[in-house]
């Protein structure tokens, strides 16, 4: 039976309170709080109506006891110092909210073994996971997916319940931008090693530069940093006019790296990223960079897990456009 309490002027409102004024039994009024698929529509109605008046909140303790479910959501994310992932931790945790579910979030730094060891402990905690970019084997996802409800974001598995945020399809248009002003060699400052999603962008990139008869120099992989950055722009080939980067810390690396080798941009070099940061817009110049929906992203994530929480078979992977924004950052090659 679910347990709960709140005070209700001098006494406490019980879920028998709840059920009374509803008019069922407290049996049913556990049942229309924490499972409502098991009710009458109408009955839920009542129930939630009159747990609302009296200001009743379920106690998540007994919650877990008498439901086997503790309304937490475990979520591993790769880094907290990249501003990239704070939007999509807001989307997940409002949609968690709603759903009257909370996060426990941990950082996995892009290491297997830290990120193996954290879901481990957090599916011990939480109903389900959601893991962002996970950087395990696709052997070891298949497995943990077996032994808890589980959902990737940035990363398909098979038949795994996923969100990908389509950044290789956005930064193919990129390239196709720059194409389209001329440019034939062109590099990619590539991603961390074992990225699922770079080897797509990679792998799209490729694809595009051989149908232009262009060419492709690849650098990396490439921690997705500052620094990292600067490195880049150290190595990018001098015939290269134009660089992509994985992302927005290398593409801000990047600028400053170019301007210190004093090759200017956009006019040496056209610079556009994979994803999209305040800071890019506010550079000099403003750069060329994708418009990813990261929070949305966060929010999906959380209502395919809750969906695969309520029973529901889900083997899907949803797809989120990204889009092109066009700055000053990219322009024709000098020599056209």
């Amino acid at each position: 039976m679910l347990g709960g309490h709140v005070r209700q002027g001098a006494a406490m409102a019980t879920l028998m309170d709840v059920a009374r004024a509803a008019g069922v039994s407290k049996a049913t009024a556990s049942r229309a709080l924490q499972r409502p698929e098991l009710v009458a529509e109408p009955t839920r109605l009542r129930v939630l109506d009159a747990a609302q008046r009296l200001g009743f909140h379920p106690n998540a303790a007994a919650r877990a006891l008498t439901t086997g479910r503790t309304g937490l959501v475990g979520l591993v994310v790769p880094t907290l110092s990249n501003p990239f992932f704070a939007p999509l931790v807001m989307g997940a945790q409002q949609t968690a909210e709603k759903t009257d579910h909370h996060l426990l979030i941990a950082v996995s730094e892009y290491d297997p073994v830290r990120e193996a060891e954290l879901a481990d402990r957090l599916g011990e905690q939480a109903d389900g996971l959601i893991m962002v970019t996970p950087v395990g084997t696709d052997a070891a996802l298949r497995e943990r997916a077996r032994r808890v409800p589980l959902v990737l974001v940035d990363r398909q598995v098979g038949r795994l319940p996923a969100v990908v945020a389509d950044t290789a399809t956005g930064l193919a248009q990129l390239m196709d931008h720059l194409l389209d002003q001329g440019h034939r060699d062109i590099a990619y400052v590539s991603g961390p090693a074992g990225s699922w999603a770079d080897g797509q962008r990679s792998a799209i990139l490729r694809e595009r530069a051989e149908q232009a008869k262009a060419r492709l120099h690849v650098l990396g992989p490439m921690p997705p940093t500052f620094d990292a950055g600067i490195e880049a722009a150290r190595a990018l080939p001098r015939e290269a006019t134009a660089a992509l980067a994985y992302n927005s810390y290398l593409t801000l690396g990047l600028l400053h790296g170019l301007a210190a080798a004093h090759r200017r941009v956009p006019e040496d070099v056209s610079l556009a990223a994979a994803d999209d940061l305040s800071s890019l817009k506010s550079t000099t110049p403003s750069v060329t960079a994708l418009d990813v929906p990261v929070e949305e992203v966060g929010a999906l994530a959380v209502t395919r897990l809750i969906d695969l929480l309520a029973g529901h078979h889900v083997t899907v992977t949803s797809r989120l456009p990204s889009r092109p924004v066009l700055r000053a950052s990219t322009a024709p090659p000098a020599n056209r």
